[in-house]
């Protein structure tokens, strides 16, 4: 197999993602979710997905659609579409699954994984990560992770604006 078709194959649809859940439970994996935009990929996002995926032995993303992004960052956003942000995302050796959502949460997306853990960032608070009671009522963990400071998707785009001027 072509190596940009096994990046491909970590890109799934809702009904792909359900067969593979399939699959890497009855292999007793550990799963783990964790979530969000990457419109520009940085040292931040690959620290943090890479800490995420040592938390177990599957790890899936849920991946923003291009209107989500919008809703959430405004109509400048996203710079990178939703099928070069998958891309790039699935390229990493330490993420097994890219799932898009449009909802305002992934709240079904994580009810539809059922994962072992939930992870997102420092800046907040595991009791308020979206999900936190599906995967606790199942006797799962949510973890948050240290962020590496100075390093932002906003952050890039100011310093790039800045330096048009």
């Amino acid at each position: 197999m072509k190596k940009t078709d096994a990046v491909r194959n970590k890109i799934l649809s809702p009904e792909s993602l359900a067969i593979r859940l399939d699959l890497w439970r009855k292999a007793n994996k550990k799963i783990v979710f964790t979530n969000g935009c990457f419109d520009i990929l940085h040292l931040g996002h690959v620290d943090y997905l890479s800490k995420a995926a040592d938390l177990g032995d599957v790890l899936i993303l849920g991946l923003n659609t291009d209107a989500s992004v919008s809703r959430i960052k405004g109509p400048e956003r996203p710079i990178n579409d939703e099928i070069s942000r998958s891309y790039i995302i699935a390229s990493l050796q330490f993420v097994d699954a890219v799932v898009l959502f449009d909802e305002p949460t992934p709240y079904n997306l994580i009810n539809e994984v059922q994962p072992d853990i939930l992870v997102k960032g420092k800046d907040y608070k595991a009791e308020d990560v979206v999900g936190f009671d599906i995967v606790t009522a199942k006797g799962g963990k949510v973890e948050t992770i240290d962020l590496v400071e100075g390093y932002s998707t906003t952050s890039i785009i100011q310093k790039i604006l800045r330096t048009e001027k």
